[in-house]
C-alpha cells in the first residue's frame, strides 16, 4: 500500500508537468499506480463491498452465549442451521466488534509426525447435560498422530476393562493399530515407575501385543508429548459439546462417533488443511493390520440362580434356559453377556441401555418364564418408620445422614434400627443427638457414642423381675429330687495330673 505522503508527492509532480514516465522512473512506482493516484488526485477512495454480509447481532449473541463462546462451534451453526456463508474470519471480526472476545488456547510446540508409528490415548471429565440434567462422564479418545483419525466414546465410569473394550472398539473400527500408544502415567496401564522407566502391566501388555502396539508413558508433567490427544479434547469441548441436545447417554455416544468418524474425518485440519481421510490411506500402508474376527475382550463373573431361573447382573435378571440351578459363570463384553454351565452356553443377552435398572429378560424366541425374579434388594421403609417413630431427635439424625453423599440409605438405615434394638430408647436419643451434634455418618462411630453415653449414665441400671415363688414351680421342684452328680472323679483326674508335674519337676 501506497502512503498518504507518496500519494501527494505523486499528484504534485504531475501538477508541476512531470510525465507519469519519469514519475515512475525516479519514485520506483508503477506506472499503473501513478495513473489511479492522478486520477484520484492523490487521494485515498475506499470502495463499500456489493457482496458485504450483514448478520443480525441479536443472532450472534445468541449463539455466543448458546455455544459458551466457542467460536467454531457458532460457525458451524451458521452455516448449518441458518445457511449464512460467512467466512471464519469474517465472524471472528464481527463478534469482536461485538465486544465479545476470542477464547481459543496457546497451542503447544509440534514434532515431525512418522507414518503409522504413534497413537495416543487419553481420558478427561466433563459435566455433560443428559436430558437436561447435569451428568459427570469420563471421556476416552484414541488419535493417531500422523494422519490426525480421532475415536471419541463418553463412560459413567473408566475401568481398566472399560479401556481394553474401548481400544478394542477403536482399533476394530478402523482396522489397523499403530506401533506405539502413548499414554500418561494412569495404573490402569502402568504398573510401576513412570515416563520412560515405567512398566506396564502384565494383563495390558498381553492386551498391546494382540494388536501389535506397545503402550508407552510419556514423562510427568509432560503432557505436550500426546498433544493432538489434548487439542482433540480442546476441540470435543469448544465444538462438539457446545450447542447439542442429548437425551441419553447412547444418543451422546452415537453423536459422539457420528462427529469424530464422519464429519472431523473430512474436514481439514489446521493451517495444513490436512484431511484425516485422505492422509490415512496413505498412513494405512505403515499400519499393523488387525485379523477381523479378533476377539473382543471380556470379564468372568460367578452368579448364583434363584429358584425360579434367574440369575441378578447390573441391578437386572436374566433368565437361564434349563431346569438346574447350578451356579453359572457369566462372560461380560462391551455390549452383552454370555451365560455359561460346565463349558455349554445357555444364553446370550444384550446389555440395557445405561440407567436401566430392576428389569428381568428372557432369550429371544423362546417363551417367556412363568414366573417373576425373586427380588433380592430390600428396602428398610419399616425400619425408618419405628427410628423416627423414637423421637424427634431421632427423625433429625435420619434426615441429615441420609442426605449425606456417600451413605448407602437402605443399608445404614437396617444396621442403625437393628443398633438401637441391642441399647435402650433413651441412651439411643441421646447417641443420635450426640452424632447430629457432631455431624457423624460412620456407624462405628455412633457405636462409640453409645458406650459412652452409657459409660456417664448416672442412673442405676433397673434389677431383674425375679418371680420369688420360683421354688415353688413343678419344675423346680422335680429337679431338686434328682440325685447330685458325682464330680469326684474330676478331683482324681486334677490329683494324677499335679503328681505328674510334680515327677517332672524332680527329674
Amino acid at each position: 500500500m501506497i502512503d498518504p505522503d507518496m500519494r501527494n508527492a505523486i499528484f504534485q509532480l504531475h501538477t508541476e508537468g512531470m510525465s507519469l514516465r519519469e514519475i515512475s522512473r525516479r519514485l520506483h512506482v508503477s506506472r499503473n499506480a501513478v495513473r489511479t493516484i492522478v486520477r484520484h488526485q492523490g487521494k485515498i477512495t475506499r470502495k463499500e463491498r456489493k457482496d458485504k454480509i450483514q448478520i443480525d447481532p441479536e443472532l450472534l449473541e445468541r449463539l455466543y452465549h448458546e455455544c459458551d463462546g466457542w467460536l467454531q462451534r457458532i460457525h458451524e451453526k451458521l452455516i448449518e442451521e441458518e445457511q449464512i456463508q460467512v467466512a471464519y474470519s469474517t465472524l471472528t471480526r464481527m463478534l469482536s466488534n461485538l465486544g465479545f472476545g476470542r477464547n481459543q488456547p496457546v497451542r503447544c510446540d509440534r514434532v515431525p509426525d512418522e507414518p503409522g508409528a504413534e497413537m495416543q490415548h487419553d481420558t478427561t471429565i466433563y459435566q455433560v447435560k443428559l436430558s437436561g440434567r447435569r451428568t459427570k462422564l469420563i471421556a476416552s479418545l484414541l488419535y493417531l498422530r500422523y494422519s490426525k483419525r480421532r475415536y471419541l466414546k463418553l463412560y459413567h465410569v473408566f475401568n481398566r476393562f472399560v479401556m481394553k473394550c474401548f481400544l478394542h472398539e477403536a482399533l476394530m473400527f478402523w482396522g489397523y493399530s499403530a506401533k506405539r500408544c502413548i499414554i500418561d502415567n494412569t495404573n490402569l496401564a502402568r504398573l510401576r515407575g513412570a515416563g520412560g522407566q515405567a512398566v506396564i502391566v502384565p494383563e495390558m501388555n498381553a492386551f498391546s501385543r494382540r494388536y501389535g502396539f506397545q503402550f508407552a508413558c510419556h514423562a510427568i508433567n509432560h503432557p505436550n508429548r500426546k498433544a493432538g490427544n489434548e487439542r482433540s479434547f480442546w476441540t470435543v469441548e469448544t465444538n462438539f459439546l457446545p450447542g447439542r441436545i442429548f437425551d441419553s447417554l447412547e444418543d451422546l455416544n452415537a453423536q459422539a462417533r457420528e462427529w469424530a468418524t464422519e464429519r472431523m474425518e473430512h474436514r481439514p485440519q489446521a493451517k495444513t488443511h490436512l484431511i484425516p481421510a485422505k492422509a490415512f490411506e496413505h498412513e494405512r500402508r505403515y499400519l499393523h493390520q488387525l485379523p477381523q474376527y479378533l476377539p473382543a475382550p471380556y470379564q468372568t463373573r460367578q452368579r448364583g440362580t434363584d429358584q425360579y431361573g434367574y440369575l441378578a447382573f447390573g441391578a437386572n435378571y436374566y433368565w437361564v434356559p434349563g431346569s438346574r440351578r447350578d451356579d453359572v459363570k457369566v462372560l461380560q463384553y462391551a455390549d452383552h453377556l454370555k451365560i455359561f454351565q460346565q463349558h455349554t452356553c445357555l444364553g446370550e443377552y444384550p446389555l440395557p441401555p445405561d440407567g436401566v435398572r430392576g428389569q428381568h429378560y428372557s432369550p429371544p424366541g423362546q417363551p417367556e418364564p412363568r414366573h417373576q425374579p425373586k427380588k433380592r434388594r430390600r428396602d428398610a421403609k419399616h425400619e425408618e418408620q419405628r427410628l423416627r417413630a423414637m423421637g424427634s431427635e431421632v427423625a433429625a439424625y435420619l434426615d441429615f445422614v441420609l442426605k449425606a453423599p456417600g451413605v448407602q440409605r437402605h443399608r445404614f438405615t437396617r444396621e442403625l434400627f437393628a443398633f438401637s434394638r441391642k441399647v435402650t430408647c433413651s441412651v439411643f436419643v441421646k447417641t443420635a443427638q450426640r452424632a447430629l451434634r457432631y455431624r457423624i455418618v460412620d456407624l462405628a462411630t455412633v457405636r462409640r457414642i453409645a458406650w459412652l453415653c452409657m459409660s456417664q449414665e448416672e442412673d442405676v441400671l433397673p434389677r431383674a423381675d425375679v418371680d420369688e415363688d420360683f421354688q415353688q414351680r413343678p419344675a423346680y421342684q422335680e429337679g431338686c429330687l434328682t440325685e447330685e452328680p458325682d464330680l469326684s472323679v474330676y478331683d482324681q483326674l486334677f490329683e494324677e495330673e499335679k503328681e505328674n508335674e510334680d515327677d517332672d519337676r524332680s527329674q
